[in-house]
């Protein structure tokens, strides 16, 4: 039978000797690699007990942002929408009333702000689409859900908490990386 092409070589398959057959040194090999191992460094860490650190350019979940006097950044200009590769958030603007300039700080804001996670693939263009620095990708990433309707994230879950009623939870939610942006 001809070949396709004259790369075909015949399979020469000499016989194993006597210690070959027994396969005891091959065993020994491979036992002393694995008790090796047992003296080197663990490449795992204890997950809840320690954390690994995240890199300089990780980006997490996303983040509504306030400012100092606790009004929310976002003015539903809608540019973060409009750069969304993946079209993973949805919003929709309103008016300030008279009584609300405690809340937010333009007179548009966002009355609805949806993220939906299974769609997002955390390029990061929300964030530098952004303005007012509203949005941001925080250091979390997105726990686990059995349900696609829990993936998607309302205002309220991404909004940041008020700095002047819960100031703790405020400075954990900003995180390293809003120090190091200032830097």
């Amino acid at each position: 039978m001809a070949s396709l092409t004259n790369r075909s070589k015949v399979l020469e398959q000499t016989p194993l000797n006597f210690m070959e057959r027994l396969y005891l040194p091959n065993i020994f090999k491979g036992m002393a690699i694995t008790f090796s191992h047992i003296f080197k460094k663990k490449a795992t860490i204890s997950y809840p007990e320690e954390k690994r650190p995240f890199s300089p350019v990780f980006r997490g979940l996303h983040v509504l942002n306030r400012d100092e006097e606790g009004r929310e950044n976002c003015t539903a200009c809608g540019l973060c929408a409009v750069a969304c590769p993946a079209e993973a958030i949805t919003m929709e603007g309103a008016e300030r009333q008279k009584n609300e300039e405690h809340l937010y700080r333009e007179e548009k804001y966002a009355a609805k702000y949806e993220i939906n996670m299974l769609r997002c693939i955390f390029c990061g263009l929300c964030e530098e689409a952004c303005p007012k620095d509203a949005i941001y990708m925080s250091e979390t990433f997105a726990p686990s859900n059995f349900t696609r309707q829990g993936f998607i994230y309302s205002k309220d879950e991404l909004l940041i908490p008020d700095p002047t009623t819960n100031k703790e939870g405020y400075e954990a939610a900003r995180g390293l990386r809003e120090a190091q942006i200032k830097k």
